[in-house]
C-alpha cells in the first residue's frame, strides 16, 4: 500500500504542473422536466491528443441517487493482473474531455486503470435539470466511481485512489472523509467551493453580504419556477476585459480558446444555473477532513490566487498519513 500511495502522489505532483499550464454533436443541455437520455459520442473529441500507450473506451455507472454518469476509461496496453485504479474529476465547470481526461490518460500511461467522469447534471452524464452543482451529489459522484472500480476484475480494490482538480479538489477531500475505500487522494490546485461561494475570495463577505446573496438567489428561484427555465451564471467571461485579473486571463486562455474550449463545458459556455450556489453556502465540505486516515496530497501553485484554500486544507489535516507539496 505505501508504494501505491507514494507512486500516486509524486506522479500527480508532476501532472499538476501540466494542469496549471493547461466530433459529433451530442446532448442538448435541456432544462425540461423528465428523464435525461444519455448519448455518448464515439468520436475522439478531447482537447488533447490520444495516447498510443493506452486503450480507451466509454463507460457508464450510476450513483446512489439513480443518476447515470458517463466516463472515459483509460487502461495501459498489455496490462496484466489487478491494477491500481484512479477516478478523476474537475475542474469545477469542466468536462472529462478537458483537464481530467488528460490527467487520467497520463496516469494510465504510468500503469493505472483510470476513469475521468462528468459529474451529475453535466457533460454526457445524466440528471435533470442540467447544469446543477451540489456539494452532496458531487461528493457522491466520486464514491459512485469507486463503486464501479471496486468490482472490475482487473482492479485491485485495495489500491483505489481519486484525483480532484480545482473545485473538485475540495469534493475529493470530502469524499475521502466519507469513503474509507479510497486509499489515496490528490487535490490539485484545489478550491473549497463551499467557502468561496459563501464568503467570496479571501473571505471578504460579511454576514450581511451572505444574507443579501441568499435573498437574491432565492428570489431567482421564484423567477425560475415561474418561468420554467433556469438562469445561467455565465461561463468564463468573454470578451476579456483589459483589466481582468491574471487568473481570469488564464481561465480565458484555456476555456475560451482552441487550447481548451469544449462545446459541453460549462466554463467554456453558459456556466452553472445561478441557484446552484445556494446549497454550497451552508454545507462546508471540509468540516470532517481532519478525520481522514488515508493518504492525502494537496498540490498548489506558489503564486496561485487560490493557494490559501490548499494551505488551509493542508493545515487542517497533517499527520503521518498525509503529505503536501506547494510549488
Amino acid at each position: 500500500m505505501p508504494k501505491f500511495k507514494s507512486k500516486l502522489m509524486y506522479a500527480c505532483a508532476g501532472l499538476t504542473v501540466l494542469g496549471l499550464l493547461c466530433s459529433n454533436q451530442v446532448n442538448a443541455l435541456d432544462t425540461s422536466k423528465g428523464d435525461y437520455t444519455l448519448e455518448l459520442t464515439t468520436a475522439w473529441d478531447k482537447v488533447f491528443p490520444q495516447s498510443d500507450e493506452v486503450n480507451h473506451r466509454k463507460i457508464t455507472f450510476h450513483n446512489r441517487y439513480g443518476i447515470t454518469l458517463a466516463a472515459d476509461l483509460y487502461e495501459p496496453k498489455n496490462a496484466k493482473g489487478k491494477l491500481p485504479a484512479l477516478a478523476v474529476c474537475g475542474p469545477f465547470g469542466a468536462v472529462k474531455e478537458q483537464s481530467s481526461g488528460l490527467y487520467a490518460q497520463i496516469m494510465a500511461e504510468r500503469g493505472y486503470l483510470t476513469i475521468a467522469f462528468d459529474p451529475s447534471f453535466t457533460g454526457e452524464s445524466g440528471g435533470n435539470v442540467r447544469d446543477v452543482a451540489s456539494p452532496d451529489i458531487n461528493t457522491e459522484d466520486f464514491s459512485a466511481a469507486v463503486d464501479f472500480l471496486s468490482i472490475q476484475e482487473n482492479v485491485d480494490p485495495e489500491r483505489i485512489g481519486i484525483i480532484g482538480i480545482c473545485g473538485f479538489g475540495g469534493m475529493a477531500i470530502n469524499a475521502a472523509a466519507m469513503d474509507t475505500r479510497i486509499k489515496a487522494t490528490v487535490a490539485s490546485t484545489m478550491y473549497d467551493m463551499t467557502r468561496v461561494i459563501a464568503n467570496g475570495y479571501n473571505d471578504k463577505n460579511t454576514v450581511e453580504d451572505r444574507r443579501l446573496n441568499r435573498e437574491q438567489l432565492n428570489a431567482q428561484r421564484t423567477l425560475d419556477y415561474k418561468n420554467g427555465t433556469y438562469k445561467k451564471a455565465g461561463g468564463v467571461i468573454d470578451p476579456l476585459p483589459h483589466d481582468a485579473p491574471l487568473f481570469v486571463k488564464d481561465y480565458h486562455a484555456y476555456y475560451k480558446t482552441a487550447r481548451g474550449y469544449h462545446k459541453r463545458s460549462l466554463n467554456s459556455n453558459q456556466g452553472w444555473n445561478v441557484t446552484s450556489a445556494l446549497s454550497f453556502m451552508t454545507n462546508p465540505i471540509l468540516h470532517y477532513s481532519d478525520e481522514i486516515t488515508s493518504a492525502v496530497m494537496i498540490v498548489h501553485g506558489e503564486k496561485a490566487h487560490s493557494r490559501y484554500f490548499g494551505e488551509d486544507a493542508f493545515k487542517k489535516r497533517f499527520n503521518k498519513y498525509s503529505c503536501g507539496i506547494i510549488f
